[in-house]
């Protein structure tokens, strides 16, 4: 089914921008799968399309397992891309079994229950550390001083970055995740590949720094891995760091400051939630859903598949609406509702099927642990200003969140 020429769905508008939601709903009304022309793709805004897509082997992240870029109908990226796509599609999320099979069972270790049970003190220890200080300073900025520096310090030390090393890590993130958008300029695109080419020249070096002297760290690890026979080229071992440094914070980061301004805004639930913090479960995962920081994921279309009827052909790139299904009414009731007592709560938020986000169960303990410090330690915390959103469709939040005490 094409997309009518007047549709509410424009993801460069800064009305949708500032709120999709009511686009989603007239996208749901139209059908189950729709051609975009604007960036040559197929949106998918149902939940039990979505969810089924992101288990279909049909599809994938990427193709060239399969297929030359030629053979695909595609035309391969412009040579000056070249070190962005190759950090990139050598990290796992970007992979096709058995690479990603391969990779995905070295880096699973890192985040067993049990590993991330070991280090929810260290994240409620930092957590209360980050908003004692902006107590004492009586306010400030919610993301640089809570949201952002918590989840880049608990993925950091994981890995094993020195803390001097820190700082570079969130301006490359930004740079290189500013080509997951749609249709991203020429200028976003040599952003990326200068970020892309630091990232790695820094990352090259530190775990030459770790094979002369192992630590206790997911680099050491892996490198210990890969000489034990579980094999991981340099490149793949580059490419799972960056990947795991993106997105070990970048989702956290919005969801924590996308939560809190949905909070300021349903300030009955918000009241709610201070009167009993043990509502923080549900309300992690209802804030998740209400207003998704991953928008939208990709797949490529491996082999011919049929959507209600419309054949999709292989070659063709398929769009899933994140934001949309998590706001379909045949599986949420009243989804436009914020409701941080939601029992019944299928988000997708943190994807499906074999590119689930290994790191879910660390964002939770995160996420919990940054709601729990603000709730016990600044109870009377409300916005300072309006914030401004980032003028960001895929990857959705905001550029700063000002905040009283």
């Amino acid at each position: 089914m094409s997309a009518p020429a007047r549709l509410a769905f424009d993801p460069w508008a800064p009305a949708f921008l500032a709120d999709p939601y009511p686009a989603y709903a007239e996208l749901r009304g139209l059908g189950r799968v729709l051609y975009y022309e604007p960036t040559d793709q197929w949106l998918v805004p149902h939940h039990a399309d979505v969810s089924a897509l992101l288990r279909d082997r049909r599809l994938g992240r990427t193709y060239l397992h399969r297929f030359a870029h030629e053979d695909f109908g595609r035309t391969p990226p412009p040579a000056e891309h070249e070190p962005f796509h190759t950090l990139n599609d050598h990290g796992m999320l970007d992979l096709e079994p058995p690479d990603h099979t391969r990779i995905r069972r070295l880096v699973s270790k890192a985040f067993t229950p049990r590993t991330v049970e070991r280090l929810v003190p260290y994240v409620e220890r930092l957590a209360g550390d980050l908003v004692d200080r902006l107590v004492r300073r009586g306010g400030g900025d919610l993301l640089a001083d809570v949201a952002e520096p918590l989840p880049v310090a608990v993925i950091a030390e994981m890995l094993g970055i020195p803390e001097g090393d820190r700082h570079q890590l969130r301006p490359w993130s930004a740079d290189i995740c500013g080509m997951y958008e749609l249709n991203p300029p020429e200028e976003v695109a040599r952003r990326a590949v200068r970020a892309s080419v630091e990232f790695s020249g820094y990352l090259r070096e530190l775990i030459a720094a770790r094979r002369r002297e192992p630590g206790d760290d997911l680099i050491s690890g892996l490198i210990a891995a890969h000489d034990e026979g579980d094999r991981l080229t340099e490149q793949e071992l580059v490419s799972t760091a960056v990947l795991l440094l993106n997105a070990g914070h970048e989702a956290t980061v919005n969801a924590t400051v996308n939560g809190w301004w949905a909070l300021f805004r349903h300030p009955e639930q918000l009241a709610a939630l201070r009167a009993d913090h043990a509502l923080v479960p549900t309300a992690v995962e209802e804030l998740m859903r209400y207003d998704t920081p991953l928008q939208l994921f990709e797949r490529w279309v491996l082999e011919d598949i049929e959507i209600d009827g419309t054949t999709v052909p292989r070659g063709a790139e398929i769009a899933m609406l994140f934001g949309s299904a998590n706001h379909d009414p045949e599986v949420f009731r009243a989804p436009e509702r914020l409701d941080l007592t939601r029992s019944h709560n299928p988000h997708i938020s943190f994807s499906a099927g074999i590119h689930y986000c290994i790191g879910a169960p660390l964002a939770r303990v995160e996420l919990a642990a940054s709601m729990g410090a603000l709730l016990t330690r600044a109870p009377a915390l409300a916005p300072a200003a309006e914030p401004a959103r980032r003028p960001n469709f895929v990857i959705r939040g905001l550029t700063a969140l000002p905040v009283e005490i």
